[in-house]
């Protein structure tokens, strides 16, 4: 720890620069709530932290084209206090809710959270429902990329040395459009999910679903996104059939391991029941049947 160095840049060229020119494990500062924790663990001893929130638009809310776009800085609390995202993506706010203490709301980020690359990450699986867009920034300049392909293993992302995310894009609602999130955990509150599931629908006037996106974290080395349980959903009701195939899907998309928080068997089965849960909630706000959180 004693070769630490430590850099606040207030631009997005100079915080590149200082990435690039690392000669040792370099790490961006979003929020701090994993880096400083697996830092004092010593899991991680980075030779160079870059504190990115003295970016201008790395902190803060904005809508956009009728969509809405996140600084990868902003606080969760910050999020959740957003009544535009909670009317638009309750699922993704109740997710980011769901992470640490009220004291950790204060600081934690969807940057951090995805970029931490924990397969139980609990927002992630809700902003792969979303179909979330992160603006990347690096020295080769600023590109999107959908945040399913940010992840690439337990730990890992597919991020240059140089790149970070600046921001999230939310995509436009059409009508009769909402997510849910939901997870699994053997305490009530601030533990790791043992499964944890994220899904967005759009219905048409008849309560058919018209266009979905199906998430599950924590049962596979990656958040996963279930292109085949989404394709089951469209043009459907949410009757028992669909439920049933729905589940299935869920538990045929399933890796897990064994570990101290549930067995491979255990997680398999309980994400087939989140995935019915969780479109469930989904359904009924997107028809406008219901507005409380789901958790």
């Amino acid at each position: 720890m004693s070769n630490l160095s430590y850099a606040a840049p207030t631009s997005v060229d100079d915080a590149v620069k200082l990435l690039a020119g690392s000669s040792g494990l370099a790490k961006v500062l979003s929020g701090g709530t994993d880096l400083l924790v697996q830092m004092r663990s010593g899991r991680l001893k980075p030779d160079l932290i870059v504190d990115t929130k003295k970016i201008p638009g790395i902190i803060g809310i904005r809508e956009e084209n009728g969509g809405f776009v996140i600084g990868a800085g902003t606080a969760g609390a910050v999020v959740e206090a957003h009544a535009g995202l909670n009317k638009a993506w309750p699922g993704l706010v109740e997710a980011l809710d769901l992470i640490g203490s009220t004291q950790v709301q204060g600081r934690c980020s969807l940057a951090g959270n995805l970029c931490n690359a924990s397969p139980a990450a609990d927002s992630v699986p809700a902003l792969f429902a979303a179909g979330a867009i992160a603006v990347v920034v690096g020295s080769k300049g600023k590109r999107e990329v959908p945040v399913e392909q940010i992840p690439t293993a337990p730990g890992r992302t597919s991020l240059a040395k140089d790149e970070f995310i600046l921001e999230f894009k939310l995509p436009v609602r059409p009508a009769r459009s909402s997510d849910a999130y939901l997870r699994f955990i053997p305490r009530t509150e601030m533990d790791i999910a043992v499964v944890g599931c994220g899904i967005s629908v759009t219905l048409n006037e008849a309560g058919v679903c018209t266009a979905a996106r199906v998430s599950l974290g924590a049962v596979a080395p990656t958040v996963l996104l279930l292109a085949d349980a989404a394709a089951i959903l469209v043009g459907h009701t949410l009757d028992a059939d669909t439920l049933a195939k729905l589940d299935a899907a869920a538990q045929a998309a399933c890796k897990p391991i064994n570990d101290k928080r549930g067995t491979i068997e255990y997680r398999t089965k309980v994400a087939g029941v989140l995935a019915r849960r969780v479109a469930a909630i989904a359904f009924d706000r997107a028809a406008g049947k219901s507005t409380g959180k789901a958790h």
